[in-house]
């Protein structure tokens, strides 16, 4: 599933290919036949991104519309500034302004929605750190649960756009083992963590990938990393630490496997 780095990027990237533009739209599948029908000739005026949710809108027409994606699990686009490929059968929803296409296949949300459910949506998501909200609100739902903070960092309604790998590094940064309360992780620890989700995702969000490796820790630049060496404990399971050489455990936690060191984690 796609992190809340890449909701933010797509967000930018679809601003600047359609922004202002009026859009053709249409559904190949046919499961949006009646949503792309309102937004065909449109203007797409913007699109935002809070966590893993996306919300476009378009004026035009009898009102203006608002458009939700979430892309879940399997949800994907493809971008085109010229020379389309066709869209597949299971393109949901197809946008398109001269040459310019953007194209959705997929995904586990594609509606319209009017704005007291976008409303309802939104209060729904815990704080993103990739905007400029106060985390407050995060450390405090944190405070109220029981369950592990590896556990709780998954919870939507804590932290907006966090995902498997973003809360296996994040903890392995702070140190934290992810089984230790939620409850338990004090103000400055939280700050922190806050503080590090910030950092890791601009840069992902900046660059389309996820990287935490620390400059001490790695001997070239981001882009000229492999993808197996832009990370210190996910999915290296067995594989040595990379700062102490104890092998990384795995284990499952909230229908998802966690990794983390457990020298450097310590329970």
């Amino acid at each position: 599933m796609p992190e809340g780095h890449s909701i933010h990027r797509y967000a930018r990237l679809h601003r600047a290919m359609l922004g202002g533009r009026a859009v053709a739209a249409w559904s190949p599948q046919g499961r949006f036949d009646a949503g792309a029908a309102a937004i065909d000739g449109t203007t797409l005026v913007d699109v935002e991104a809070q966590g893993k949710h996306l919300f476009y809108r378009f004026a035009g027409n009898a009102s203006d519309l608002n458009l939700h994606v979430h892309l879940g699990l399997f949800g994907r686009f493809r971008h085109y500034d010229t020379d389309a490929a066709p869209p597949t059968s299971g393109t949901r929803l197809v946008l398109a302004a001269g040459q310019t296409q953007v194209q959705l296949a997929g995904a586990t949300a594609c509606e319209l929605v009017d704005p007291a459910t976008e409303t309802a949506l939104r209060a729904r998501l815990g704080p993103d750190p990739l905007q400029n909200e106060d985390p407050s609100r995060a450390f405090a739902a944190l405070r109220r649960r029981t369950v592990g903070i590896g556990q709780a960092l998954l919870d939507q309604r804590v932290i907006a756009g966090i995902g498997n790998v973003y809360r296996a590094e994040v903890l392995f940064l702070a140190g934290i083992h992810p089984d230790r309360p939620a409850r338990d992780i004090d103000r400055g620890q939280f700050d922190d963590l806050w503080k590090t989700l910030r950092r890791l995702m601009t840069a992902g969000e900046r660059t389309g990938r996820i990287v935490t490796i620390a400059l001490a820790d790695r001997d070239r630049p981001p882009s000229r990393l492999r993808a197996d060496q832009r990370l210190y404990v996910y999915k290296r399971a067995g594989q040595p630490c990379r700062r102490c050489g104890t092998p990384i455990r795995s284990w499952e936690l909230a229908a998802r496997t966690m990794y983390a060191c457990p020298r450097c984690q310590p329970t």
